[in-house]
């Protein structure tokens, strides 16, 4: 299965997803990341975030969605719809589902606070990953498949939201 991460810059999450996605499954499975207005460039705490936690950063560019050399089985943006962000659309017949998260190269603040952000996409992404390889992929209709992402994503969200003040 061929997995494209995509979203506009492709610079942090969409990278991110690739390089997590491709630590983490059998060598049947594949990631890429694109962008449809790429930055160019990754961002360098992206590249750091992916080393300290042991993952390869090896031949991970920003790059369009026109330059990849497969087809995509399944296509998962990334952009953050409450951000007011505007997703591509990939106008294949791949599988597709959104993964809205923040993107933390926007994150303003201490030193402290955007590192908080870039941990906090990095787990919310690290989660969904993981819940998507435990599913049966091989195994899936394209429907189940769809049906499948999202229930991931919206369970990932609701306990990634913030909880009340319960006091």
């Amino acid at each position: 299965m061929n997995v494209l991460f995509l979203c506009t810059g492709n610079s942090c999450r969409s990278i991110y997803a690739e390089a997590l996605f491709n630590h983490l499954t059998e060598t049947r499975h594949r990631a890429w990341s694109g962008g449809s207005h790429p930055a160019g460039e990754v961002n360098p705490l992206t590249l750091i975030w992916l080393e300290k936690a042991g993952i390869s950063t090896r031949g991970l560019t920003s790059k369009s969605w026109d330059d990849l050399e497969v087809t995509p089985d399944v296509v998962i943006t990334v952009c953050d719809d409450a951000a007011g962000e505007a997703c591509p659309l990939f106008l294949g017949k791949a599988v597709k589902a959104h993964w809205g998260v923040p993107d933390p190269s926007r994150a303003e603040g201490s030193e402290t606070e955007i590192e908080a952000a870039f941990t906090g996409t990095f787990g919310a992404l690290r989660r969904r990953i993981e819940a998507m390889l435990a599913l049966p992929l091989d195994r899936l209709s394209d429907d189940a498949l769809r049906q499948n992402l999202e229930e991931i994503h919206q369970r990932a969200f609701r306990e990634e939201a913030p909880q009340g003040d319960t006091a």
